[in-house]
């Protein structure tokens, strides 16, 4: 839980393998993480399994950071559809454990996630760690991957929401 004053956003970098989560409190123009990590499931589990362990542990994360809102990366995906359906069933969880609390979610891209968090959509995923790790003031680049890619969409997600919330102001 974050203090009064600060608000929590959850970034979520979905997979089925792999799972990367990050809580950011903002307060003003400011940004610490929370906690963050990844959640993997095993290929040895069936399907069914991976998603509901999937769920159960996001779900407890959702608990312990009692977020504002999430933030959840975009897919891309290019020729591999079997790998991009599992993937997309396991972000269906994802979105599945938002509507359950109520929760605002927004979906920045990858570019812009680059954008948000390096300056430019062509960034590379070590310039986005690097950036990521300087904004949260971390000791070192989040490991692994998918974690620092959810802590840069959480981040991201400031932006997203404060512009989604000055459009529904008529601003």
């Amino acid at each position: 839980m974050a203090p009064s004053g600060e608000r929590v956003c959850l970034g979520v970098d979905p997979g089925l393998a792999r799972v990367g989560y990050g809580a950011v409190a903002r307060s003003g123009s400011r940004f610490r993480a929370l906690e963050y990590g990844c959640i993997e499931t095993s290929p040895k589990l069936s399907f069914m399994q991976r998603i509901l362990q999937i769920y159960a542990k996001l779900g407890e994360q959702l608990e312990r950071c009692a977020p504002a809102f999430m933030s959840v990366e975009r897919l891309f995906f290019g020729h591999n559809a079997t790998t991009a359906e599992f993937v997309w069933q396991a972000r269906g969880v994802v979105m599945l454990l938002a509507a359950q609390r109520g929760l605002a979610v927004v979906e920045p891209k990858p570019n812009q996630i680059k954008l948000a968090v390096c300056g430019t959509g062509g960034a590379d995923k070590r310039q986005v760690q690097r950036m990521t790790q300087r904004f949260l003031g971390l000791d070192r680049v989040p490991s692994p991957d998918d974690t620092a890619d959810a802590l840069a969409a959480a981040i991201t997600g400031f932006a997203l929401m404060r512009d989604e919330e000055l459009r529904a102001a008529g601003a």
